[in-house]
Order: C-alpha cells, then structure tokens, then sequence
C-alpha cells in the first residue's frame, strides 16, 4: 500500500512539474495549490424564540421580513398566504434569535383554516415570547379577543404590536388597544418600518439569552429539501419524520407556500429537513403568493445539501417531474428520488413505471430510490441510507495521484479522437471542489462533449457517486514558447 501511495506521489509530482512548461495564470497557481480540509461539526446553544401571532391579514409576514431585514416571507394583499408556521433566523444588536411566523388565527376555523390555526397555537407553545399583532386601521376585534385568551392560557409573555401606524394619527388610535389588557400597545408600520426598531429593543428585555423550549441547534444536521410538484406529498413527508403535525396538509394543491425546516431525529441521527412548496409548471405564468412561493422554493434548494424529489407512482411521470430534477442537478445538490404512494401501486401501473423510469430518468440512474408511503410511514427508515450514501458521494475527494493514474489509465485505452490532425492530451487533473465534486483537467486541446461524458461516465463505474451530480471542467493550456 506503501509503495502504491509512494508510486502515485511520485506520478503526481511529475505531471506537476510537467506543466511549468505551460502557460499558467494565478487561478490555475492557486487551484493547484489548494487542499481540502475536513468539515467540522459545530454544535451550537438554542436561540430564543419569538414567535408572531394575529388575526389573517394584519401584516404579520410583513412584519417577519422587517425583522430580518429581507423578503422571505411571502406577502400578498390578501388574507391566508401564510399556513404553516415558518422559522427564520434574525439577529439585533448583536443578538441572535428565531423569528416564527404563523398564519392568522381564526376561532371556529374549518377545514384547511383550521389546521392553520392549529400551527399558530403550536407556535406559541414553542416560542419564549410572543408579538400579538393586531391591524391598528380596524381596532380590536371579537377575534383579537378570542387570540387574547388563547395567549392568556399559554402564560408566554405577550407584547402588543399596533401595526399600520404609519403616522403620529394612527399612533393615538393604538391606544384604543389598551383595552385588550395585554399592556401598553407598540405602535409599528412593518410596511414603512416606522417603530419596528423600538419594539425589537423592548423585545431583547423580554427574550431569555438561551431558548427554553427550542431544541439545540446543531451545525452538524445535514439539511435536507423535500421537493416536487404539487400534492405530491412533501408536507406528509415531514410530518410523519417529524412524528408530529409540523405543516399543514390538506388535499388542495399548493398547501405549502413557505419553506418549513424543522430539525428531526431519524434512525438515530439528526436532520433538518424542509418541506417546499410544489413547484408549478411555469414560474413565469404564475402569480401572486404562488410565484413568490416557487422562487423561495429554489433558495431553500440552494441553502439545502441534498434534495429528496418526491414523484407520485399512481401518477404519469411529468415533464413538471423531469424539470424538478434537472432543478436540482442545476443547483449541484446532491438527489434522491422518493417514489410516493407505493402501498396504492398497482402491477400493470408498475409495468409502466418502469418503462418511464427508464425513459425520462435515465440522466439520474445514478440517483438512490426509495419507494415509500409518506402518509403511513412505509419505508420511510430506508431514506436514511440512502441520504446517507449521497451525502457521502457528494463528500468525496480523489487523491491527486490515483485520479490522474485513472486518467492515465483511461486516456491510453481510449485516447481521444484526433481533431484537425490534433490529439488533444490530459496534462494533469485534480479534484477542485468538493460538493459536488467538480473535477478540473488541464489539456492541450478542447475535449469533446462526448468524451467529458465518457468520462463522467467512467468516474462514476471507478469511484461510485451514488446520488451526487459530478461536474468535469477542462483548461486548455497552451506551450510557453521557447525563447
């Protein structure tokens, strides 16, 4: 083992200095140079929570976004955007905290409203304080009462937010809200952040230093985002991760509008996992809460490590499905692809599903399957190894020296074709990046498409790559001239 290390650090250094021949720029110098470290598990104290809770339509999302100094939280001019309750991570004066928003609450609520009602109650049993927002415009109505005596039983401490003062009128008619007997009212306009910093000073007092009800956060818990069309059942996904209602499900398409993360423990590991709302045909023929949803959909990718692409077995695959994935290998995101529903999978539909399978995913063939149940559970536990295993590719370093003695390998049994009455060489390859991993190869010349892709193709039979996209880059250099 010795000798081979030995032999492959001597190849190395050869080729190396072989390209001192070559005209280099300082990117290649420092591309050259670099080493991948480790990463590190960082573990970290809970953050307080501050919860924030209202009737629909006050400006509770608006007020979200003022807190953390940015769009996120989907905003419309209609009442129920918000369902879920939505965690975000906001800091002031050198404090951080989590910011959960919550769709309104309504006493007597039915069907879906009901479940979002639900969420919000759930939200302030979760959170260290609570900001009560009410619409300063109408006053305190019988349904601001019913919020009041539902926090009143939580025993959290509540501060008054008199939202729409947007003048020094409005701020005189926030004192009609004394009457709800919550204390002094704040008089706030999230729309043109009028009052929101005093209120956030008044809030640090309130907020312990350390949560007492948030679990520990982790730097560690690989995060994970759950996608796929509509309805296709991300939302029961998590809640059955989750062994808790964490989001709203309900039959009507496009429940989830807010990415939701919630960190949970699956066969003896910790995740954070996010459900995402379903991604439409076309974002641009979208409108309102639904195009803003899908752009925040496409950051919780981007922030995400690993996406899970839910399809629907008792469904044709799509060309919506097939875009979802070629989303994620754009991102360079790590894929596992979750077939949903398979306890109502029927023979003939499986004679079907395979050939579709074979069809419109082959690009992914590399990827992980799972077949799950995600409303029953069935199967779920087989998502961790799979995770597991692209994770782990998407992880992956190449020693310098073992790559290009496989390229060597590979270049000698299939060299390229000649172009022009000249055949491109491999001068020196090494692994540049990490997640994914992205290979760089100096050449004489301009490889093919169809020899990157061959490879591609022979990395992944040599070093495995289940379920991480891998990308190869080429540099052609050319031979300093000799003077």
């Amino acid at each position: 083992m010795d000798e081979a290390r030995e032999l492959d650090e001597a190849r190395v250094a050869s080729l190396r200095a072989g390209l001192s021949d070559y005209d280099l720029d300082e990117e290649d110098a420092a591309l050259l140079a670099a080493e991948l470290g480790p990463d590190e598990v960082v573990t970290l104290p809970a953050l307080p929570v501050l919860a924030i809770v209202g009737r629909p339509n006050v400006g509770k999302s608006a007020l979200v976004n003022r807190i953390i100094g940015r769009r996120e939280a989907v905003v419309e001019d209609t009442p129920g955007v918000t369902r879920d309750r939505v965690t975000y991570r906001a800091e002031w004066e050198g404090r951080a905290f989590t910011v959960v928003d919550t769709g309104g609450w309504e006493p007597d609520a039915r069907g879906i409203d009901k479940s979002v009602a639900q969420q919000a109650e759930i939200a302030v049993d979760l959170a260290d304080a609570v900001l009560f927002v009410v619409d300063v415009t109408v006053g305190a109505t019988s349904t601001d009462e019913h919020v009041v005596r539902m926090l009143r039983s939580s025993s959290k401490p509540v501060m008054l937010v008199a939202n729409k003062s947007d003048d020094a009128r409005r701020d005189l008619e926030a004192s009609s809200l004394w009457s709800l007997g919550l204390g002094e009212p704040y008089p706030v306009s999230a729309l043109h952040s009028r009052g929101v910093a005093d209120l956030l000073d008044a809030a640090m007092k309130v907020l312990p230093d350390e949560s007492a009800v948030a679990k520990v956060e982790l730097g560690g818990p690989r995060r994970v985002a759950l996608l796929g069309r509509p309805n296709v059942g991300k939302s029961s996904l998590l809640n059955k991760a989750a062994g808790e209602e964490r989001v709203v499900v309900n039959e009507m398409a496009g429940t989830t509008r807010d990415p939701v993360d919630e960190q949970i423990e699956l066969a003896g590991r910790v995740w954070r996992f996010v459900d995402t709302a379903g991604i439409r045909r076309r974002v641009h023929l979208q409108q309102g809460a639904d195009f803003y949803a899908t752009l925040r959909t496409q950051a919780a990718l981007e922030k995400a490590e690993v996406a899970v692409v839910l399809l629907d077995v008792t469904e044709v695959l799509s060309e919506q499905d097939v875009r979802i994935v070629d989303l994620v290998l754009e991102s360079g995101r790590a894929l596992v692809l979750a077939f949903n529903k398979w306890d109502q999978l029927e023979d003939e539909r499986r004679k079907y599903l395979e050939r579709e399978i074979e069809k419109d995913l082959h690009h992914v063939a590399w990827a992980p399957r799972v077949n799950i149940s995600a409303r029953t559970g069935r199967h779920l536990e087989k998502l961790v190894p799979a995770l597991e295993l692209a994770l782990d590719s998407w992880d992956t370093r190449i020693p310098t020296g073992k790559l290009n003695a496989f390229l060597a390998e590979l270049s000698a049994a299939n060299p390229h074709p000649v172009r022009s009455g000249k055949q491109p060489r491999i001068l020196f390859a090494t692994q540049a990046s990490t997640r994914p991993p992205t290979f760089v190869l100096f050449t004489t010349g301009f490889l093919d498409p169809q020899y990157r892709r061959f490879i591609t193709r022979r990395l992944r039979e040599e070093f495995g790559f289940e379920g991480s996209p891998i990308q190869v880059n080429v540099r052609v250099r050319e031979r300093r001239e000799r003077r």
